[in-house]
């Protein structure tokens, strides 16, 4: 993936990337781990060939300094099985080679090693921190994994314009200008932003709209904006509601509802009764910001709260985030842990992923005390640049804080066990339903969407024990030239293909007996071969997809399975095709049949999405794009010299060489792809 340049949906701001391929992750909006710091990791070669488990680490103690570090254990195939940090390297292997006093998963974990790698650290904090990123990056089998690590919306102010906006933000913060949050929603966002435009009158528009207005726009005439881009405000006035806005985000919000006070009083003085009931309305607008934010004690007024509710076999974090004295939103939080680790155990490894690439307020509030709590503080405020204190109060308003929180922990941790039932039931009654061998642990769903042919787009979604699974998600942009518009056999034939062939090509073929060593299911790793495939369509459908796995040799190892729109196309008489049966309808109200309509409906919403963003994307595309050696330094001297692209397609090549950096060499190359006639 490279870094590409800001865009805008929906009124947040991405970092826009370029996909070196075309079959991408599409949803799960996951923030990307910090890059690896460089390090270099230490390997014996030289150890006998064959050694495995424990006696393979014991011929690594007496290599091993007792300095701290991080330590990577690996199985025969090369997979990570786990990522450890410790004090002294020596010490923690030792431990590993004596095998005792070790949980069931730790010893299946040492029969398995094959291979360590090492690399040392200057302090314990560097390797913790090491330690979280490569965890999050390598998701190793044996770890506490922090599963649900959407990225959280921010508040930008910018800060590279003459006025500032004020926007929504996902991804990097690479943007010049200020970010506040973690929000826990782009919903808590959303109206934050409301609020604040009605208090501080901040342009929401983006910076093209901006430089071309000649007039206020409607936001001005009601009240939400000052009119900064056709100077209704003058700068240094402007700048001065900025200040206030970033005061506000900054905590300073008594301050700044004292000045306006003032101000009002100021003007109702003066009998300007029309300033001072714009600052009443002002002042009303954060007062709705703050009356909305729920839970606001008075006595926190930056900290994250965590609270662990563990209780068979699994764990539930819920985190509430609090900035200038509000109450910023809450996430619940389900990371994946051995059962017999303790509630402790997993929020000491918890915390460290979850602050491995998010801003750490001054203070973080635990409803229980971790063992490495001092160095985690250490480590954190390191990082973050400022001083970060991990309490866990006994008493006073933090701790009844704690107490709501870990009640909201429970209630989650309720919910999730009552959805992960039902699920299971629907898993295994889809098992018995369609005779397949086992209960399916992945589920791939696949779908088409089209406009006569045009922008066509494959969709797969993923379903598995814990629901749909956003980040496997794929699209698939159809290439081949030698599909007729509107084929949907051609298309499936091309996804399949493309997405099977690429998988073997990078897993291998699936090893069925794998889970039949013992190892629960649960505590096996997603798998990425499919169980089964679900196909909108049908029997024509299936005859195509059934030609791509004989293809690839791979029928025996997929089961697929056609779902064909009813009579009518009414939702309740779906016909199922499989392959050595004959097909057939489930009863109208049969729980499985919802079940599948379900995951149909998404593969199909998620297809339409794919399709629209790419009709999109092909509506606003620049002429400009398609010639070679145009880049986007060149594009911009042309627009800005031309005004259009129509217009540089109308130009000359002595109009051509006029703008700056367009040698003659290159506007040649723009003329001729505009003109059937070379230029001479």
């Amino acid at each position: 993936m490279t870094a590409g340049r800001q865009v805008e949906d929906g009124g947040v701001l991405y970092d826009e990337t370029e996909a070196d391929d075309e079959d991408i992750v599409a949803e799960g909006d996951g923030a990307a781990a910090a890059a690896l710091p460089a390090i270099e990791w230490t390997e014996t070669s030289d150890l006998p060939e064959g050694v495995i488990g424990a006696d393979l680490i014991q011929l690594y103690v007496k290599r091993l300094p007792n300095s701290p570090g991080v330590y990577r254990m690996f199985n025969a195939a090369g997979d990570v099985l786990y990522v450890g940090k410790a004090r002294s390297l020596k010490k923690r292997v030792t431990n590993y080679a004596q095998g005792r006093g070790h949980s069931n998963r730790i010893v299946q974990m040492i029969r398995q090693t094959a291979k360590m790698e090492f690399v040392t650290t200057r302090t314990e904090t560097e390797a913790l921190l090491l330690e979280a990123n490569l965890i999050k990056r390598l998701r190793p089998r044996f770890n506490v994994l922090l599963r649900d690590d959407k990225s959280f919306p921010y508040i930008l102010v910018t800060g590279d314009t003459r006025a500032p906006a004020i926007f929504k933000h996902r991804g990097a913060r690479s943007r010049k200008g200020d970010f506040f949050g973690p929000f826990a929603s782009a919903g808590a966002v959303g109206r934050t932003i409301n609020s604040l435009q009605r208090a501080f009158l901040l342009r929401t528009c983006t910076d093209s709209v901006f430089e071309s207005r000649t007039r206020p726009c409607l936001l001005y005439q009601i009240k939400r904006c000052s009119g900064p881009c056709t100077h209704e405000i003058g700068d240094a006035d402007y700048a001065e509601l900025v200040q206030e806005a970033k005061d506000f985000l900054s905590g300073k919000s008594q301050k700044v509802k004292a000045h306006m006070a003032e101000a009002m009083n100021a003007a109702a003085e003066d009998l300007d009764f029309e300033r001072a009931a714009v600052y009443r309305d002002r002042l009303a607008a954060l007062s709705h910001v703050q009356s909305h934010q729920g839970i606001n004690p008075a006595g926190v007024e930056e900290a994250d709260v965590f609270a662990i509710h563990h209780e068979g076999g699994v764990s539930c974090i819920q985190v509430f985030f609090f900035r200038t004295g509000q109450n910023w939103g809450n996430r619940a939080y389900f990371p994946k842990a051995d059962p017999q680790l303790t509630s402790a155990e997993v929020l000491n490894a918890f915390l460290a992923q979850f602050y491995d690439d998010k801003p750490c307020p001054k203070q973080i509030l635990l409803s229980e005390t971790v063992e490495e709590l001092e160095l985690l503080a250490l480590a954190l405020s390191e990082r973050a640049g400022h001083r970060v204190s991990i309490l866990v109060p006994q008493r006073g308003e933090k701790r009844d804080l704690v107490e709501h929180v870990v009640a909201n922990a429970r209630e989650a941790h309720g919910r999730k066990l009552a959805e992960t039932a039902s699920q299971s039931r629907l898993l295994e009654g889809f098992a018995q339903t369609f005779h397949l061998p086992s209960v399916p642990r992945r589920i791939e769903i696949y779908d088409n969407s089209h406009i006569m042919g045009t922008n066509a787009v494959g969709g797969m979604v993923v379903a598995g024990p814990d629901g749909f699974v956003k980040g496997q998600y794929r699209k698939f942009n159809i290439k081949s030239t030698d599909i007729t518009p509107g084929d949907d056999f051609g298309m499936m034939k091309e996804v399949m293909t493309r997405r099977f062939a690429r998988l073997i090509k990078e897993e291998g073929l699936p090893d069925r007996a794998a889970a039949s060593d013992g190892t629960e299911a649960a505590d096996l790793p997603f798998p990425a071969w499919p169980d089964v495939i679900l196909i909108d369509g049908g029997q024509g459908q299936m005859t195509a997809v059934r030609a791509i796995l004989e293809e690839l040799g791979i029928t025996d190892q997929v089961v697929a399975i056609g779902v064909a729109k009813g009579q009518d196309r009414e939702a309740g008489r779906e016909r199922f095709f499989a392959a050595g049966k004959p097909d057939f309808s489930l009863p109208p109200r049969d729980p499985v049949l919802y079940f599948v309509q379900r995951l149909r409906d998404e593969a199909h919403r998620f297809a339409i999405g794919s399709h629209r963003a790419r009709r999109k994307k092909e509506m606003v595309k620049n002429p400009l794009d398609e010639i070679a050696g145009i880049g986007p330094t060149r594009k911009r001297a042309l627009l800005q010299h031309f005004g259009t692209a129509k217009a540089v397609s109308r130009a000359g090549m002595s109009d051509l060489m006029a703008v700056d950096g367009i040698s003659e060499s290159v506007a040649r190359l723009v003329y001729n792809h505009f003109h059937e006639t070379a230029a001479g």
